[in-house]
């Protein structure tokens, strides 16, 4: 079952029901000022941190769900209504909400009167710009009254929603004209405050809460709607909100348009004093001028067209056509959008994630890098950096940092070991893609330290060797608190029967061991030594290189089960994901992995690895984490049993692991199965399952509930997700085959048999390449000539020249 169709002309998603089973959200804002926004305009704003500088409020457990946002309130007669249906849900004559690149318009018709509101975060502003135009479609003069409404955050969206003792007497406002200023810090901070104005002059305004739903009232009806007249509140302490009265008339067939701005305004240190700093008034010099920008519906238009043009830009640097029309659709758009996102929010804030707690994460934020490098690699530069500088002076990390601080999350701590390997993947992927080697040279701190800095090299060099020197029992890399998967601890133990576990100190051990990260040292610590002998530390590189093949016959050794890999061993030297186990026997993440690293290639290994993937965890809906799931509590596996079978780490399918099969298909040349893989997860391929699926058709999720799950399909934990960068990589680089690489770009295709072909531009190092891939024998994989303008070239890799700015490539596989 839709819920609505994709314009890929408009690059929109276009839902045509606000009855979505989940709520359908997408993000505004490219730089410092966000927006997540849902089809029924729920949501909230923040200013380059989500949990310090929220502007405006959000409950996520709230009820009914997605009950607060950015809401525009129409009062015709007796009818209140919303164009986007919420919060009064008064039935629509008509209903649309189209989610485009980094805007959303929703469009309402109730009783001849529509409402048209276009959302947007203007590119380079620190702003929401919602452009409301009303259209009388009846024959009839019509007045009626608009209200608008927003509930300010008291900035730390921790502090504002525990500390009510304090909060509950912190609210300030100040109103001049048609700008509601929410100044609440502001007499402490004397630096930040937000506005919410309207270009049109005011029937009235309130910003005090309960002055506006009545007592006991809800944002359903609020009072002050409901009586169509505003009481000119004025919050002090409490609550504060924004909103304003707007008494419209509109002749038959009339439109008239009004232009709100939600703005976060920050006074430069040296001007954060100036006007009557000891009343606390606000110098409002900096919001004057932001509002001027957008005091009119052609420049609201005109900023619009500017973001469009933004995104158009940013998403011409891979296209491709090809006879797959969904393919098409999520290789040029959503794809790439949801990279970008995952690149401007890691795992902070969504509408499973708080924005409060995670932060930027060191794993996470590596990962990310491998699908949005090809598109800013300026900031994919600066996002590496902050990163290695969280990092610490024995090559571990924080899990996670804050993005406003770039300091590493305490709360989270350290001791997730797959984490030093990633910073060396995200590098490895911006030199392919960049040739810009220069990076390794920036001195880095260490703890965000400025004192404690060695050059970037060093901190991969480190990053390298932590792995290289803690190894356990079976030389096979210590997992520590864990690796990428969170939930395996298995350095836990109960000190007496029915106690909780507690992990083991280092005095203790730990001795856990991960199959997994040995499979990412093999994979990544081929790129490290790369990177090494480019830059002339050959001891360095044969170092590694012997320690990577002595880790490739230490899998084979000790992490090979017999028809699979091993996932693990627990600290007391117990199979973790092998046949000898009554449950998990085996898990997906070591097969992606050990085969992607291509460990046992030749033996053979690495096919009967991918065989039992698809015997054992393969579903109609992807992929599940291992199998059989664990059916009751293990206290010596940590936090991956305590979810029920199906669910999450314990039998769900993780999205973010399937395109690790599909890669690792392409590695032993099955096309057919690669795809397969990859199609049974994308969102374009599984729309006609939305009552199923619940999440939005048009972007990734985390989590798909498994076969073991009573709501089997079912997926949570939408947008930010690893995943998005990983199933890009997949689909651009291995299955379409064009990747980067040191030397110049690789075309290599791994495709469905029954492909022709596909034609793709690739922008790379500056110039732009043509490529024309023909499949005449509808073979999976396999190069049979490659022709580069006009010369034929030896091998699937063109020679990079800066020289010429257009490349013509065909090739032909066979």
């Amino acid at each position: 079952m839709k819920f609505g169709y994709f314009d890929d002309t408009n690059k929109e998603y276009v839902i045509t029901s606000p009855k979505t089973p989940l709520p359908w959200i997408n993000y505004l804002g490219s730089e410092n000022f966000f927006s997540l926004i849902s089809n029924t305009c729920g949501g909230y704003s923040f200013y380059k941190d989500a949990k310090l500088l929220r502007l405006t409020r959000y409950r996520y457990n709230n009820v009914p769900l997605d009950s607060n946002g950015h809401y525009y309130y129409i009062k015709d007669g007796d009818t209140i209504w919303n164009p986007g249906w919420m919060p009064s849900k008064t039935e629509l004559d008509a209903y649309s909400c189209r989610h485009g690149m980094g805007y959303s318009v929703f469009k309402g018709t109730k009783n001849k009167l529509t409402a048209e509101l276009t959302s947007f975060v203007p590119v380079g502003e620190t702003c929401e710009v919602g452009k409301l135009s009303l259209t009388n479609e009846s024959n009839e003069t019509r007045n009626f009254s608009v209200f608008s409404y927003v509930e300010f955050c008291l900035w730390n969206a921790m502090d504002d929603m525990t500390n009510f003792q304090r909060n509950f007497s912190t609210g300030e406002v100040e109103i001049h004209g048609s700008a509601l200023y929410h100044k609440t810090e502001y007499r402490e901070r004397r630096n930040h405050y937000a506005v919410y104005a309207v270009n049109a002059p005011i029937a009235g305004f309130d910003t005090d809460r309960d002055s506006f739903l009545g007592a006991y009232g809800e944002n359903s009806a609020p009072e002050v709607v409901v009586n169509g007249t505003s009481k000119n509140s004025v919050a002090s302490g409490w609550a504060p909100i924004g909103s304003h009265h707007l008494e419209v008339s509109l002749a038959p067939g009339e439109t008239k348009t009004y232009v709100f701005v939600l703005g976060y305004v920050e006074n430069p240190v040296e001007e954060k004093w100036v006007g009557r700093a000891e009343d606390g008034v606000i110098n409002r010099k900096r919001a004057d001028e932001l509002l001027s920008r957008f005091d009119t519906a052609e420049k609201a238009d005109a900023a619009l067209v500017k973001l469009k043009d933004y995104w158009n830009e940013l998403l011409s640097h891979f296209t491709i056509s090809s006879s797959e029309e969904k393919l098409d659709r999520m290789v040029n758009i959503w794809h790439q959008y949801q990279c970008m996102v995952t690149f401007n929010m890691s795992r902070s804030a969504s509408y499973f994630e708080s924005g409060i707690g995670r932060g930027m994460g060191f794993r996470d934020s590596c990962q990310d890098l491998l699908g949005f490098v090809h598109l800013i690699p300026d900031r994919a530069r600066e996002r590496i950096l902050d990163i290695a500088a969280t990092q610490f002076e024995d090559g571990s990390a924080y899990h996670q940092y804050q993005p406003l601080t770039k300091k590493g999350n305490s709360d989270i701590g350290s001791g997730f070991n797959d984490d030093p390997l990633w910073l060396i993947a995200g590098t490895a992927a911006y030199i392919k893609e960049t040739g810009d080697y220069s990076i390794l040279d920036e001195m880095t701190p260490y703890d965000s330290d400025a004192s404690k800095a060695t050059t970037f090299m060093e901190h991969l060099r480190r990053s390298f060797h932590y792995t290289m020197e803690h190894l356990g029992p079976h030389n096979l890399p210590l997992i520590g608190r864990a690796d990428w998967n969170d939930c395996l601890n298995l350095n836990c133990f109960s000190t007496e029967p029915g106690e909780s576990f507690q992990t083991f100190g280092p005095s203790e051990g730990p001795n856990a061991e991960s199959v997994f990260i040995a499979g990412m040292f093999v994979r990544y610590g081929k790129d490290y030594a790369a990177i090494c002998r480019h830059q002339g530390m050959t001891e360095e590189a044969e170092l590694a290189e012997k320690a990577i093949a002595e880790m490739e016959k230490t899998v084979m050794d000790a992490g090979w089960d017999g028809e699979w890999y091993l996932r693990a061993y627990d600290h007391y030297k117990n199979k973790i994901g092998s046949k000898e186990c009554e449950d998990g026997k085996i898990f997906i993440e070591p097969q992606g992995f050990c085969v992607m690293a291509e460990i046992g290639l030749e033996e053979g290994c690495c096919l009967k690895a991918m065989e039992s993937v698809e015997k054992y965890l393969d579903t109609k809906y992807g992929i599940v984490l291992l199998q059989p799931p664990y059916h009751r509590y293990h206290v010596e596996l940590g936090e991956i049993s305590s979810y029920p079978p199906g669910y999450k780490e314990n039998a769900g399918i993780f999205c973010h692991n399937n395109p690790w099969i599909s890669i690792a298909e392409t590695v032993i040349g099955r096309g057919n199965r690669a795809w397969q893989v990859y199609t049974r997860t994308c969102p374009a391929y599984i729309e006609d399952i939305s009552e199923i699926h619940r999440t939005e058709p048009y972007v990734y999720s985390q989590m798909i509930a498994g076969k073991d799950a009573p709501n089997f399909g079912e997926a949570k934990n939408s947008w930010l997700t690893g995943t998005a960068a990983w199933t890009f990589l997949n689909v651009s680089q291995f299955i379409l085959g064009i990747r980067p690489d040191y030397d110049g770009l690789t075309v290599d295709p791994c495709i469905p048999s029954k492909l022709d072909g596909f034609t793709a531009k690739r922008d790379f190092r500056g110039v732009s390449y043509h490529i024309t891939v023909k499949n005449p024998n509808h073979v999976e994989k396999g190069v049979l000539s490659m022709i580069v303008d006009g010369q034929p070239v030896e091998g699937t890799t063109i020679p990079f020249s800066a020289e010429k700015k257009d490349v013509n490539v065909e090739v032909t596989m066979g």
